[in-house]
């Protein structure tokens, strides 16, 4: 079996009386996506935040490429490859859509401190700016302001900012929150060419997203994984029915 590139051993964090994450385990491999579920409240955002360094866990570690990754900041792991999107939007908004990539481009180099004008004249970085843009579908969209994008344009255009940071995985939390069933295709059939690639942790509720693309699927529920295996192991395991996909598991 491949060694797994994200490796999470029995993280654990409280917040006084409440475990948000009980013990849990669970890697990444090479040219897979593995989704994250769960219902509201389960505790999926604060195990990603331990994933991504934004918190620290009580206990447990997280091992990156071999590497034990647990007391670095999220910009020393964003630094050795791990790419995130957020469930809420951090681009620029008064900047152009192909500004943000340049952006994301320019802080893959760590030369962020450089002047913004030289910079958009910079053949390179607009080279992996551009590609990445037209990547995820928004080529035509370079010289729209990102303000006026759509919300799940918006969620597109994160997508190719992470992108142009050449990450070694993907950290993305609900890519598919806000986008239209187009939209949301489109980025399916990316995200199924991504992860041959750049393998992706997917948090997501859109269960047919979560069915279509992912390898494997972990539940979690109050803070625990009550299962892990393929699709069809979740969709007839009797506990995930009772606790969490219900009549979702029918469709």
């Amino acid at each position: 079996m491949t060694d797994p590139i994200l490796d999470i051993r029995g993280i654990s964090k409280s917040f006084g009386a409440l475990k948000a994450s009980n013990n849990i385990s669970l890697d990444l491999r090479p040219g897979e996506i593995h989704a994250l579920i769960g219902p509201n409240g389960a505790g999926k955002s604060t195990l990603i935040k331990q994933i991504a360094g934004g918190l620290r866990p009580d206990s447990g570690s997280v091992y990156f490429d071999g590497q034990d990754i647990t007391d670095l900041s999220t910009a020393a792991r964003a630094r050795l490859g791990m790419g995130r999107t957020f469930q809420v939007s951090s681009l620029a908004m008064e900047y152009t859509v192909l500004q943000n990539a340049v952006l994301g481009a320019l802080g893959n180099r760590g030369d962020i401190f450089r002047f913004f004008r030289p910079v958009m004249k910079d053949a390179d970085l607009l080279a992996t700016a551009s590609e990445a843009l037209e990547m995820v579908g928004l080529e035509d969209f370079k010289s729209s302001v990102t303000s006026e994008l759509s919300h799940g344009q918006r969620r597109q255009l994160e997508v190719a900012v992470a992108l142009t940071l050449s990450p070694k995985v993907f950290l993305m939390d609900e890519p598919m929150a806000g986008l239209g069933t187009e939209g949301s295709h489109r980025l399916m059939g990316f995200l199924g060419e991504l992860k041959h690639k750049t393998p992706i942790l997917l948090v997501e509720h859109d269960m047919d997203a979560v069915f279509t693309l992912a390898d494997r699927i972990s539940v979690l529920v109050y803070g625990e994984i009550i299962a892990s295996g393929s699709v069809d192991e979740i969709r007839g395991n009797p506990i995930v029915r009772s606790a969490y996909l219900g009549e979702e598991a029918e469709t």
